[in-house]
Formats: C-alpha cells, structure tokens, sequence
C-alpha cells in the first residue's frame, strides 16, 4: 500500500497546517533503541487531533521500523490521514515504559511488505 496521492493537500496533514513540524520528527538513528524491543505504544491521531495509543510488536531493520495491522484497521486509516505518529517502549499491554518520539509512518506497497512480513515472522515466531 502507499501512502494516498492527496497526501500534499489533506486539509488534516500536520505538516500542512503546522509548518516546522518535520524537525520535531525524530531521525531513523534513534531506532536502535527499538531492536531488541518486544512490543512498542503506537499512538496515532483521530481527525479531530484525539491521541489512539495501541501496543503493537515491532521489527527493526537499519533505519526502518516495522508493525503490522489489517488494511482496514483504525491504524492504518489513521496513518493515512495522518502519517505522524509516536512510538514509545511498552509492555505487553500497553503501559508505557520509556519515552516516546515521534516518528513518520506510512503503509507500505506489496513489494515492501513482503520484507516486512519476513522481520516480523522471524522476529515473532508465534503470531
């Protein structure tokens, strides 16, 4: 999947209404952090500006961080509209154990994802 091709002009795209906002963005470097981490808070924002905080499992590769979720989730509708979002280290269920950044997110095409699903299988082999 890509990101949608009216990325530029969404009226809800922080970027378009705050400028200076992508140096807030953390650089890829910091995912090292990130590697060995099981689970990480993955917060999204609603149209309305509204945080979603969801646990999900991550994998790292070099400058690229990871997760899955179904075409059809909040998540991922959430990224699409707007693509930036905060990973935090957490347990399993969501309590936040370290501090979080903020990150760029988009969805990725098939080719992609086919890398994706292999660092996640291998990373979690019952899933």
């Amino acid at each position: 999947m890509c990101p949608t091709d009216d990325f530029a002009e969404n009226a809800y795209n922080p970027l378009n209404s705050t400028p200076g906002l992508e140096e807030f963005v953390e650089p890829f470097s910091l995912l090292e952090g990130f590697v060995h981490q099981r689970t990480v808070l993955l917060t999204t924002h609603r149209r309305n500006g509204d945080p979603v905080a969801t646990p999900v499992n991550i994998a790292v590769e070099g400058d690229r961080a990871f997760i899955r979720t179904y075409d059809k989730s909040g998540k991922a509708r959430r990224i699409r509209n707007n693509p930036i979002v905060q990973i935090a280290p957490s347990t399993f269920r969501g309590k936040r154990t370290g501090t979080p950044m903020r990150f760029k997110a988009r969805l990725l095409d098939d080719d992609e994802a086919v890398l994706a699903r292999s660092l996640i299988n291998r990373k979690y082999r019952i899933l």
